[in-house]
């Protein structure tokens, strides 16, 4: 045992002997190379592999990089994400428009972005990753071969030496040195067939990987922004929706206020020459002829009660409804309740004494501008003295508000709602 014990020692001992004089005969052989004592097998082909290889290495790693690093980002962007939407759900307040299809939406998101970092992870990530392993063996077996030339090298000019000596020739070291020359030529020339096999492989072979890893990247890419974007959209439309309600709400609530107190003509200061109020037929028509505009004269007289706002000029006061019957214009008072009678009855009126023939389809009648009237919504029509509008139905008959009529204003072709009591029925 003992003796087994002492040859193993002995062993290691010659090894490492041998290994040691290898790694001084081959740095001795490089360090002659260098400064030109020795010259240095040369193989261009290889060197364009190896270049080849180096600059593919180091764009793979490079882009392994890069995707690690957006997969972080992703997820930090799904937490950022996530913040954002909980606050935006906790502004969006329980009892306006579409709030649980908000959250949904919101929480969508949230799968997006998840889904979104788990297949950059799994298709792209870790493909890339296995990718880029075979590098670092592929690198080792390079420096392999080139200690291998190295070697080569080196018993090469150990050859050439001993051949080239004039005395003291010593043919068995001659034959010795040949036979490990050959040796080495020949493991060399193994490693150094296999490399210039794998290198132009391992280059050709980037291609198709590329083309499957991006393909799966940018497919993963578009799946989640094309998702996202139907989630924008439909919440977008929930604002929107909220929006529009918001609007109508608030118009309503001016208009209805518009139609139980508002008059459409403008106070001014009183002078001494105005006279509201007539009883007598031919101060009447004085007034009626004064009070309208140029190309705008008084309706038609007719046996019929109707009932308009009569816009005097002069007045601090909004003017009084008058109330027209068999020639003689009579002042009237009316009471708070009773406007919205009194509303349906100017719309009664209007309509009743408008012409409905020869008109185009979809048409109910025509009628005249008699003050001007400045929107305050974007439904609403811009209205000039003298302008006339088409008046047509309601799109939607649940939207129609009292007082207000839809036309299309013939000089623009403009469609939108405007007061009725600005008009009057041609």
């Amino acid at each position: 045992m003992v003796g087994d014990l002492k040859m193993a020692t002995e062993s290691k001992g010659t090894i490492f002997a041998k290994t040691v004089q290898k790694h001084a005969g081959r740095a001795k052989e490089k360090i002659l190379q260098k400064v030109g004592k020795v010259d240095r097998t040369a193989d261009e082909i290889f060197d364009d592999h190896v270049q080849n290889f180096t600059k593919q290495h180091m764009l793979a790693k490079k882009l392994q990089t890069e995707v690690n690093n957006y997969v972080k980002c992703i997820k930090e962007m799904r937490a950022a994400s996530k913040s954002l939407y909980e606050c935006i759900g906790e502004v969006y307040e329980p009892d306006w428009t579409g709030h649980d299809l908000l959250y949904l939406q919101t929480q969508t998101v949230d799968m997006l972005w998840q889904d979104l970092a788990h297949k950059v992870t799994d298709q792209v990530l870790i493909p890339l990753n296995t990718y880029q392993a075979h590098f670092p063996e592929m690198r080792k077996k390079i420096e392999k071969r080139n200690r291998k030339l190295v070697d080569y090298d080196s018993q090469r000019h150990s050859y050439q030496s001993l051949e080239t000596m004039q005395k003291k020739r010593d043919q068995g070291k001659i034959s010795k040195s040949k036979e490990l020359v050959d040796e080495a030529k020949r493991t060399f020339g193994i490693i150094n067939s296999e490399l210039n096999d794998e290198l132009p492989a391992l280059h050709d072979s980037r291609i198709l990987f590329y083309v499957t890893n991006l393909q799966t990247f940018f497919s993963a890419e578009q799946v989640f922004h094309s998702e996202l974007a139907k989630v924008h959209s439909e919440l977008e439309t929930i604002i929107e929706k909220l929006s529009k309600e918001n609007q109508r709400t608030v118009s309503t609530t001016r208009r209805i206020s518009a139609a139980n107190g508002a008059s459409p003509v403008t106070p001014v200061t009183p002078n001494s020459t105005s006279s509201p109020i007539v009883s007598t037929p031919e101060a009447k028509e004085e007034v009626l002829a004064g009070h309208y505009e140029e190309d705008f004269p008084p309706p038609p007289h007719d046996d019929s009660i109707e009932f308009m706002s009569t816009p005097f000029k002069q007045y601090d006061e909004p003017a009084p409804p008058v109330i027209r019957m068999n020639e003689e214009v009579i002042k009237i008072d009316i009471a708070a309740d009773d406007v919205d009678s009194l509303h349906a009855g100017v719309e009664s009126a209007r309509i009743k004494g408008a012409t409905t023939e020869d008109l185009p389809p979809g048409v109910l009648y025509r009628v005249r501008a008699a003050y001007k009237y400045d929107p305050e919504d974007e439904d609403e029509l811009q209205l000039e003295i003298g302008d006339i509008v088409r008046v047509i139905e309601y799109e939607d008959p649940e939207e129609q508000e009292e007082g207000w009529l839809m036309g299309i204003k013939e000089s623009t072709g403009q469609k939108g709602l405007f007061p009725a009591n600005f008009t009057r029925p041609i």
